[in-house]
């Protein structure tokens, strides 16, 4: 990755009127700092100036942040113009740009519009220039003082607040709005696709995690969460999504945080990428995981059920968060975790948080257009002529997580009037300890052929293959060699290109199972093979009621002669 970027030539610099192409009556220049911040004019400067060639945008690379990697990535991968932080002082721009206060910039007269990388200014965090923290959003005294500062706004009471913090930020406020929230509210009715792009099929609940930075953060006290709740949460029924802030992916790596979280992404966990595709699973959320970072904030703005599973000191008192925490219910690390966020979600209405979102977000839905006439005013230029840019929904963005390949399963037979019913619950064996066949409900560990621990395989008594057989001769083959292979195990299941599925037990019998909807996990049959098994109920030519969740299914169970296999 470079380490600094070189004088741009163009559109800025010595003589840069004969190489450009455009005419470029203006020059923006956006401060880069942080990956936060830059993400944030990234994700909103396009809508403003579509289409007007009368603006040329430079991005100023300052590289004094501790939260300062990935920022160079980032700008390349979007094809923005780079300029070292120490050229800002041979151009004349005409309005710097940034959503990063704690900038340094050169004498002059431009102004300075300074966008919030979160919801307004609710938390302190660690001065750079000192030994204290500071508010965080809130530019250098100095620059307040020049008089060339303004503070971009969602709420009245956020002017009040800066004010009383800050006097000399009185009259350099502009109420905009927050043109993430407006998006994301734009963006709740395309809430399926969102699931469908992650994978999270209807029939399942998707639980978003969410850790704003620093060690009173939901990661920095308790990193192992998400790993705990899915060691509580059904397979069949849940998904764990986790959106971590960008300074701790910037502050730390990604090579650290998937170490951290490598039981929880092992179980099937989705981290979701520090810039951009965040927004899509908090639109997607069935519950919130959160902290007093703006992601969980904004997720109570939608109308999301929330948990708080921490909350820090660093907060700032009077702000939206501080409702928020307030109004929201506290998740207990000791207490059971899938009762809470169940119950969380039951007796949620979506207006619980409607005086929390009043508190942060005015007026929503024109912050794009109070932003496209605060720069276009800034810089002196007249605003196109164009209607105002419009609110779109956010596209959807596809994250995989790792195939879970190892289950703990416990499955439970009923028999009434002679109709039988199995309950197939399965738990990701990377965050849920060892199986004790002997105790409460059918216990056992499924592995699929592709786990790669080996003593898990050897351990297993279901073994699972993924990919279907395209005969039952060669799913017959496969389920006798496997079992050769691990004499340990009981049964070994296989799906059929045509569908259906073979499961072959230990005694060298071959049944087939057959399922009214298309069904391509072999773990479900084999677990309800397995069951009529452990609870005496002879699977010959039997049809049983499959409940993994919400799914129902019939299952036909029928013995296959040796003669077909031979």
């Amino acid at each position: 990755m470079p380490a600094s970027v070189g004088r741009l030539r163009v559109p800025v610099g010595h003589d840069a009127q004969r190489w450009s192409t455009f005419p470029g009556v203006r020059t923006l220049v956006v401060a880069a700092r942080t990956v936060t911040s830059t993400v944030r004019v990234l994700e909103t400067l396009p809508a403003l100036l579509r289409g007007d060639n009368r603006v040329n945008v430079i991005f100023a690379h300052d590289p004094t942040s501790a939260f300062n990697d990935g920022v160079l990535d980032l700008l390349r991968d979007a094809g923005c113009r780079v300029m070292p932080w120490s050229q800002l002082a041979d151009i004349a721009p005409d309005l710097i740009l940034s959503a990063s206060e704690n900038i340094d910039v050169p004498e002059g007269d431009c102004p300075v519009l300074v966008l919030p990388h979160g919801v307004g200014f609710q938390k302190r965090v660690p001065d750079s220039r000192a030994n204290r923290t500071r508010l965080s959003g809130v530019v250098p005294d100095a620059l307040l003082e020049s008089g060339r500062a303004w503070l971009a706004i969602s709420h009245p009471d956020q002017e009040e607040q800066l004010v009383a913090a800050h006097p000399k930020s009185d009259g350099h406020t502009l109420l905009v709005g927050d043109p993430v929230y407006d998006q994301l509210r734009a963006s709740l009715p395309r809430a399926g696709s969102y699931r469908r792009a992650l994978s999270v099929p209807d029939r399942q609940r998707l639980v978003v995690v969410s850790s704003t930075w620093g060690p009173t953060s939901l990661m920095g006290r308790d990193p192992q969460l998400p790993a705990r709740i899915l060691a509580a949460l059904p397979y069949d029924e849940y998904r764990v999504a986790a959106i971590i802030h960008p300074n701790v992916w910037s502050g730390h790596g990604a090579w650290q945080i998937r170490t951290l979280q490598a039981a929880a992404l092992d179980a099937g966990m989705l981290l979701m990428p520090p810039v951009h595709a965040w927004r899509t699973a908090l639109v997607a959320a069935d519950v919130v995981i959160g902290d007093h970072g703006s992601v969980t904030l904004y997720g109570a703005a939608l109308g999301k059920p929330l948990l708080l599973a921490a909350f820090g000191d660093d907060a700032v008192a009077g702000t939206a968060i501080t409702r928020l925490r307030r109004a929201a219910p506290s998740l207990d690390p000791c207490e059971d975790l899938r009762q809470q966020i169940d119950s969380t979600a039951r007796e949620h209405t979506p207006e619980r948080y409607a005086e929390v979102s009043a508190a942060a977000f005015a007026d929503p839905g024109h912050a794009l257009a109070r932003l496209r006439t605060a720069v276009y005013g800034l810089m002196r230029l007249t605003e196109p002529g164009s209607p105002p840019p419009p609110v779109l929904a956010l596209a959807p963005a596809e994250v995989s997580s790792t195939a879970v390949t190892a289950w703990i399963v416990a499955t439970t037979v009923s028999s009434v009037a002679g109709r039988h019913s199995i309950t197939v619950c399965r738990y990701p064996a990377a965050t849920s300890g060892e199986v004790d066949e002997g105790s409460g409900p059918f216990l056992h560990l499924a592995c699929d052929e592709e786990e790669r621990d080996q003593q898990l395989t050897e351990s297993a008594s279901v073994l699972l293959r993924r990919t279907p057989s395209p005969t039952t001769v060669a799913a017959g083959r496969w389920i006798r060699a496997t079992l050769g292979r691990f004499p340990g195990s009981r049964l070994a299941a296989a799906p059929l290109t045509g569908g259906g599925f073979l499961v072959g037990l230990r005694d060298g019998r071959i049944l087939e199972a057959v399922t009214t909807e298309d069904i391509d996990d072999p773990g479900l049959p084999a677990a309800v093979v397995y069951a009529c098994l452990r609870s005496g109920l002879s699977p010959d030519d039997i049809t049983v009621t499959l409940r993994a969740g919400e799914l129902r299914e019939e299952v036909a169970l029928r013995l296959l002669p040796p003669a077909p296999l031979g």
